[in-house]
């Protein structure tokens, strides 16, 4: 009997690294987590991983889903670098050729929603779907996604966390927390934006907080550029911040209101409820993506 391929993930973020093997139908076979620290250290602990896998002699390939920004010119010198990333001590480390070194597989390497996506198309809530959005909202706010069953890439890759939103001053004089414009959609929505306006993480403020509908109103925003820039089948949010159990509730209804009936269709319509959703994959959403990302290099 053939032994079954496997494939590897990593899903680097910027606070927490996910490492998987898996089968080539997602099916995970080992899994480990860990917190992202210095880049030697992270980096070594990932290499570990699948170095101490028993069967790692079967894996083909494996695929990196990383935070950005990242080199995604396969003709660059630093193709597979995080680049200008405002983590402290991650910028313009090579990761890929880190993880190719190591094992002489191939690589394969995108952001973590490009890869995130990819995956909630192969096993999840994009399953069937060839242009769709992406969107993490937790320490930062990052899009991608697929457009007529391609990932979005371009001169660089999407930065939709980094789009200018309307930002009333009166209601809302809080700056914003991006170091590089202030109040851009993840300046004024992502985690610590919460917190910096609060003085609470958003798991600490009660439902009824006025918190919430702020988030959503910033929320609805960014989803309405999304809408009428890239006319998604569908938009999935995912995150720590989308845990909130009301979040969605109120995010599809802003969604709504902003719209003001000016998309005719009935998909957004009558069935928000199915069109702004959460990943069907949950907290394995980045690695699968990442495997997906294995399975279209593997020979």
């Amino acid at each position: 009997m053939a032994t079954e391929r496997l494939f590897g993930g990593i899903e680097a973020g910027g606070t927490k690294f996910v490492c998987g093997v898996a089968t080539s139908g997602g099916r995970l076979t080992a899994r480990t987590e860990f917190a992202t620290t210095s880049p030697r250290e992270t980096i070594d602990r990932a290499l570990a991983f699948f170095d101490g896998q028993a069967n790692r002699h079967l894996i083909s390939a494996i695929g990196i889903a990383s935070f950005g920004p990242v080199d995604l010119n396969p003709a660059s010198l630093h193709w597979g670098y995080i680049t200008s990333t405002p983590k402290e001590g991650w910028r313009n480390v090579d990761l890929a050729g880190s993880v190719r070194q190591a094992f002489g597989l191939p690589v394969a390497f995108d952001t973590d929603v490009n890869a995130a996506a990819l995956g909630e198309r192969q096993w999840g809530a994009a399953h069937g779907l060839d242009t769709f959005v992406y969107v993490t909202v937790g320490t930062g706010i990052g899009g991608g996604g697929m457009v007529g069953g391609r990932r979005v890439h371009g001169v660089l890759h999407p930065e939709m966390g980094h789009m200018r939103i309307a930002h009333d001053l009166s209601a809302d004089p809080f700056p914003g927390s991006c170091p590089f414009h202030g109040d851009c959609w993840e300046g004024l929505a992502a985690g610590p934006a919460i917190e910096a306006r609060w003085g609470s993480k958003g798991q600490e403020l009660p439902a009824d907080h006025e918190a919430w509908q702020l988030e959503a109103q910033y929320l609805a925003l960014g989803v309405n550029n999304l809408v009428c820039a890239l006319s998604p089948q569908r938009i999935i949010l995912g995150g720590g911040v989308m845990r909130h159990a009301n979040l969605f509730t109120l995010v599809r209804r802003r969604t709504l209101e902003l719209l003001n009936d000016y998309i005719q269709a009935p998909e957004i319509l009558n069935r928000i409820d199915d069109y702004i959703v959460p990943p069907a994959l949950g907290d394995n959403a980045g690695v699968l993506g990442a495997i997906a990302l294995a399975l279209e290099i593997a020979e």
